[in-house]
């Protein structure tokens, strides 16, 4: 049986200001004593939560590369408090990324680039962005393992399902949604209340997504982030203005869920990886024409 305890974790969701990466990073400390005055273990905060979705106009004067020091700073301020929060990262060579990372104690952990840079609707990250190439885990502590992914990466099974058949027991997904993102006739906070609940029973793992707040150029942020549960259930859910949301995760929930209802178990990776490499080795040519002599 295991013995792994409860995580307590917590979503801050608010606007940021595009222009002002100071005052952005003022909002993170205290967003940080907020979260600290309620034993929070570990904090998720937006997609691009320190420069704003559309920081990217602003691009050279505010990305950030992992040794500038106002990250292990605010990281050294949340102490043993682990944070995940989001920036644009100048990686070697002068490649700009979409990223989010998680620190704790004034050490970087962990980071994912985004790799779904979407091109649509009111959307235009390929512009500004490098794709990501990688999905990883991060082993939080006990048997609690995160798979992070940003935004549009988990609009594409694919990834999450990499992220579990790797271990992973928590889902965090920090978002930048706004109202008219995709279409006039495509509703967005429906589209990531079903997605959120559907990864999180299907793959019996908690899932956490913070979205952010406010109105940036054409975008109005509608907030709504929460946390689920294993089967799908929401713990906790923001409204539209900011605000702090918490839950205790138990894991033995994920022991139950994933018992009743075993699709990590039958993933069937080799056959994945065996279907995957045919496929592409085949792409373009028409499984009719293929298979005639």
């Amino acid at each position: 049986m295991s013995t792994s305890s409860p995580l307590s974790v917590g979503v801050a969701q608010f606007a940021s200001d595009p222009t002002d990466l100071d005052a952005n990073f003022d909002q993170h400390y205290d967003w940080i004593d907020q979260a600290r005055a309620k034993d929070v273990e570990f904090l998720l905060m937006p997609e691009l939560s320190l420069t704003g979705h559309y920081g990217a106009l602003r691009l050279l004067d505010v990305a950030m590369n992992m040794a500038d020091p106002r990250l292990k700073a605010l990281s050294q301020y949340a102490g043993d408090m682990t944070i995940c929060f989001g920036f644009i990262e100048e990686g070697p060579a002068a490649q700009f990324y979409n990223t989010s990372a998680v620190w704790r104690a004034g050490k970087l952990l962990y980071l994912h680039r985004k790799i779904n840079l979407p091109n649509y609707g009111l959307l235009n990250e390929g512009k500004h962005y490098a794709p990501g190439r990688f999905v990883d885990t991060l082993a939080m502590r006990d048997e609690w393992r995160m798979g992070l992914l940003i935004c549009a990466d988990a609009w594409n099974p694919a990834l999450v399902h990499l992220s579990c058949v790797q271990g992973a027991t928590l889902l965090t997904c920090p978002i930048s949604s706004g109202v008219e993102a995709v279409a006039e006739d495509f509703d967005n906070p429906k589209g990531w209340a079903r997605t959120m609940a559907f990864y999180s029973s299907m793959y019996g793992l908690p899932s956490i997504m913070a979205n952010r707040t406010g109105v940036e150029e054409d975008l109005t942020f509608w907030g709504g982030s929460r946390i689920l549960d294993p089967f799908g259930e929401t713990l906790a859910q923001a409204g539209t203005e900011p605000a702090l949301i918490t839950a205790t995760l138990e894991y033995q929930a994920i022991r139950r869920a994933r018992h009743t209802l075993p699709t990590v178990r039958d993933s069937n990776i080799s056959m994945i990886h065996r279907e995957t490499t045919r496929i592409i080795e085949t792409l373009g040519v028409p499984s009719h024409v293929r298979d005639v002599d």
